[in-house]
């Protein structure tokens, strides 16, 4: 019988978790390239349908078993993605503060500048009366020498 067939479909009942489902894969295929994975054939009204069985950690998966499967990685990739949305959130919070800090910050230290500008203004004029307080004085000095000068 090997002779005349060129291929041969093996279909399996694969019995998982109390449950039958049927599986289908190639045995054989002389000549050609074939897959050596099993896929979960299914009837339904809309005719012969084959799924890509679940092959994880426990093994495989077919029927009910494979839908809880994929259903709770669906469930754990939601909970990362919203993890991760919350994360961004709380970043984004830490950022906002932090730049309300750092203007803060800034226009504490351009007061304080200003404040130093004047200071520095105002110690200008004051060194500036001071120096022309002690020539008016050197220049009265100047005087009295003259006026004691010519009284002599």
């Amino acid at each position: 019988m090997s002779s005349i067939a060129d291929t041969w479909l093996l279909l399996r009942d694969i019995e998982i978790g109390g449950e039958r489902n049927r599986g289908l894969y190639i045995l054989k295929s002389r000549g050609m390239a074939h897959s050596n994975q099993i896929r979960e054939i299914l009837l339904t009204n809309k005719g012969v349908d084959l799924i890509d069985v679940y092959v994880g950690p426990s093994g495989v998966l077919t029927g009910s078993a494979r839908m809880s499967q994929e259903s709770q990685e669906r469930d754990i990739e939601s909970m990362h993605q919203q993890e991760i949305v919350r994360k961004k959130l709380n970043v984004e919070t830490k950022r906002k503060a932090l730049e309300a800090q750092i203007a803060s910050l800034r226009a504490q230290v351009q007061a304080e500048e200003q404040e130093l500008k004047k200071l520095t203004g105002q110690e200008k004029m004051r060194q500036n009366g001071v120096s022309k307080l002690r020539e008016k004085i050197a220049g009265m000095r100047k005087e009295d020498e003259n006026s004691e000068r010519r009284k002599r």
